[in-house]
């Protein structure tokens, strides 16, 4: 294991296995937090932040990056432990494949970019599942207010100006929130099954926009 670790062509994924434990023993006796190991990314954009991404060009294409290498869905020292240990362990096994097949390993330094770019997804994927299982104490303490300028989709009845109704909204860490909905301007109104946007709170209720697009015809 030590030659194996120590070998030229491993140096690089050496390094990143040796930073991974580091961390793992400075969250051990307590100096993760220090290092941000509390730090969330916030990745699901607010809705109007991202209506104008979209119109600019790169909203939407910002976002799904980061969703897909899985940024804010754990902590973002664990997201790092995980990236560095995924890039460690793969570099190693492509090396010692690589070794089997021509008889000597390649040049590191050729093979870390192929490497990392395997491993961010692979580390996306794994802490999307693991930010779905560990607890997230910070959801349960979340200000209401944050709920303004995201989605909601209209759960029971039909909301009307004085009238409103109940609506479903997921905070930036993905739990959901059952609202009262009705629309800020007096001539809509919102159906059940409806997306709307919440433009501002009164007290316990949302006031909300339509999207524009639930009447549309959709090709399925």
């Amino acid at each position: 294991m030590v030659e194996l670790l120590t070998r030229a062509g491993s140096l690089p994924f050496s390094v990143a296995l040796a930073l991974m434990l580091m961390f793992a023993l400075l969250q051990i006796v307590g100096l993760g937090d220090f290092l941000g190991g509390d730090t969330h990314l916030d990745v699901h954009a607010d809705v109007h932040a991202g209506v104008h991404g979209t119109l600019h060009g790169h909203g939407g294409v910002d976002a799904g990056l980061l969703s897909v290498l899985g940024l804010g869905r754990v902590p973002f020292l664990m997201w790092l432990m995980l990236l560095l240990t995924v890039f460690g362990l793969i570099g190693i096994s492509a090396q010692e494949l690589l070794l089997s097949l021509t008889g000597s390993t390649w040049n590191a330094w050729l093979v870390a970019p192929a490497v990392a770019l395997v491993s961010l997804p692979i580390t996306g994927a794994l802490s999307r599942g693991l930010g779905r299982i560990i607890p997230q104490d910070e959801t349960s303490a979340i200000d209401v207010s944050a709920l303004v300028g995201r989605e909601a989709e209209i759960l029971v009845g039909t909301a009307l100006a004085g009238s409103p109704a109940r609506g479903r909204v997921f905070d930036h860490y993905g739990q959901a929130h059952n609202v009262m909905v009705e629309p800020d301007l007096h001539d809509q109104r919102f159906v059940q099954g409806e997306k709307v946007l919440l433009v501002r709170r009164e007290g316990d209720l949302f006031k909300a926009i339509a999207r524009g697009d639930h009447y549309l015809p959709r090709l399925d």
